[in-house]
């Protein structure tokens, strides 16, 4: 939503109970977000006619509705807007039974025979977001319907994931290549996001927004005063040699600091 003649038609064109629903929130412009200010508190919105001088503003009564904004930064949110929903929600990743079943449901919806082994294979290495799960289904259903009669079994889903090299832990080529460049060129870190960046030819914003939280999830990646970190996880998982660090200790914020010889 780029005008604030867009909002306002969206929402004049709501009917009572109906839910509009904002993806990415965060990204609207703060011109545009104080249009919502009078229809979130007193379903309302200011309506501008015409221009310069003889301008003039009414209100419109908008029926009961609901918004519902998603976003990944919370923090870009200004306090005004944030304060101003009455609830609040934190979505965590799903569990792999959970995705099991919506994988399954999936498979049902796109016309493919798949068994549940096959579900949780693909469901283990989605990275716990159904997005990426239905992704993932798509081209395990491509081998399958070459390779297997259309039948996604356990070790179909094993051996499609494993040429499209999604591993178990469901990292793809780019996490892996943060994990060995941090590694291998940085000696493990710290390191800062712009020097990875520039490493592995990615936008620092990219690997900050699609990357890093989830290794940072799952324990690979740890993020400090000084830069990225790379756990014994992260070591362990290519079969490095854990490296002997400085031990490390905690300063009043919860942040790693690192003790020198």
């Amino acid at each position: 939503i780029e005008k604030k003649g867009d909002l306002v038609a969206a929402l004049t064109n709501l009917e009572e109970g109906d839910v509009l629903f904002i993806d990415e929130i965060h990204r609207l412009n703060p011109a545009i977000e104080e249009v919502l200010y009078p229809a979130m508190e007193d379903y309302q919105v200011d309506l501008t006619i015409g221009e310069g001088p003889a301008a003039r503003s009414i209100k419109l009564d908008l029926p009961p509705f609901t918004l519902v904004g998603a976003t990944t930064r919370t923090g870009l949110l200004t306090s005004p807007f944030r304060d101003r929903f009455g609830i609040i929600q934190r979505l965590e990743f799903y569990a792999v039974e959970d995705l099991t079943t919506i994988v399954e449901r999936s498979a049902v919806m796109i016309g493919i025979e798949c068994e549940r082994s096959g579900a949780r294979e693909v469901a283990i290495r989605s990275r716990g977001t159904p997005r990426i799960a239905n992704r993932l289904l798509r081209r395990v259903r491509d081998f399958a319907q070459v390779e297997a009669e259309g039948v996604v079994s356990r070790e179909i889903a094993d051996s499609a994931l494993n040429m499209l090299k999604v591993d178990a832990n469901g990292f793809d080529q780019m996490d892996r290549r943060l994990l060995l460049t941090m590694i291998e060129k940085f000696e493990g870190g710290p390191v800062g996001i712009d020097s990875m960046a520039a490493a592995v030819g990615e936008e620092s914003a990219t690997i900050e927004d699609v990357y890093e939280p989830y290794l940072i999830q799952q324990g690979f990646i740890m993020r400090t005063s000084r830069g990225r970190l790379a756990t014994r996880l992260a070591y362990e998982h290519f079969g490095l040699k854990v490296p002997d660090r400085p031990e490390t200790s905690r300063n009043l914020f919860g942040q790693a600091t690192y003790n020198k010889d």
